[in-house]
């Protein structure tokens, strides 16, 4: 079987890869996946095709990975959301994570920031968890929605606080944006590129990853801004069906690896944000063992 399996593995790839991506094109999902795909195609001597499968948060295309034939040919774009969040939220998830698929590799991470409006009277996250505790229920917090990024920061923020806000859906960042600046929102967790690119116009109290985010330097982690070991850090990874011989995932990975380690690769992708981190196939899957344990004890009620 190992002799096999290498064979496989030495002969892999014969024929195009598809990559299928649970968003539609243009997002960072989309761009991030398209940057990593040409270079992968590129070392692996194919064409790796990426097919937007959008839907469901992610979970249309993982279904489409988890049914697929276990050979290396199709492979996910794999999310926070169709990974772990939709497995807690969703009772009927046609698909199970920890037994569905084979993780190749972490590829690239990326947080959110805590923004306020620039004439508020709140200048730092310890004064804004003091006014939370004082005045339970008197401020809101806008995202994209339950199981959004930001919906996840604010419900970790309650818990390792014991505060209340009051969680308010928007349909996209635009508006959120809009709310907040005029005043509709008293804070709200947004991208970490969008807050820096609006640093005139709003306040930045800090950044949900556990360490500073490179896009925003001189603001300090939740972590260091007082919540200690808040951590809200999102992903996208590289998977494969569950069955895929390890050695396609091995030879995979370390092509995944190359990628992330060229420069001309991640500099658009940092740009946007997320931020290159390679692992193996088995740090992956402890990760997302790991974020689905966190997540079920903070939203399990949602």
């Amino acid at each position: 079987m190992f002799a096999a399996s290498a064979a496989t593995a030495a002969d892999y790839p014969e024929k195009p890869i598809r990559l299928l991506v649970g968003f539609s094109a243009g997002g960072s999902a989309d761009v991030s996946a398209r940057a990593i795909a040409k270079k992968l195609g590129e070392t692996l001597g194919t064409t790796v095709v990426i097919d937007n499968r959008g839907g469901a948060g992610g979970s249309v295309a993982a279904q489409l990975v988890a049914v697929a034939r276990p050979d290396g040919y199709t492979l996910l774009w794999g999310s926070v959301g169709a990974l772990t969040i939709n497995q807690i939220l969703e009772k009927n998830l046609p698909y199970n994570t920890q037994t569905a698929f084979a993780p190749v590799g972490l590829t690239l991470t990326f947080c959110n920031a805590l923004i306020a409006r620039q004439d508020s009277l709140v200048n730092s996250l310890a004064q804004l968890i003091a006014l939370a505790k004082e005045k339970p229920d008197a401020l809101n917090y806008g995202t994209q929605g339950i199981g959004s990024a930001g919906y996840l920061s604010g419900e970790l923020m309650k818990s390792m606080t014991g505060t209340r806000f009051i969680h308010v859906p928007y349909k996209g960042a635009s508006e959120i944006l809009t709310a907040v600046l005029s005043g509709e929102l008293q804070t709200s967790f947004i991208s970490a590129t969008s807050a820096g690119s609006l640093k005139n116009r709003i306040k930045i109290f800090a950044v949900t990853s556990l360490n500073r985010d490179p896009s925003l330097p001189d603001v300090p982690s939740m972590h260091e801004a007082g919540i200690k070991n808040y951590d809200a850090t999102f992903w996208y990874g590289l998977l494969a069906p569950a069955g895929t011989p390890p050695a396609i995932v091995n030879k995979l990975n370390q092509h995944l690896r190359t990628a992330l380690a060229d420069a001309e690769v991640t500099k658009p992708v940092q740009a946007q944000g997320l931020n290159p981190s390679p692992s193996s196939p088995q740090e992956y899957s402890a990760r997302i063992k790991a974020d689905y344990e966190k997540w079920k004890k903070v939203i399990g009620g949602a």
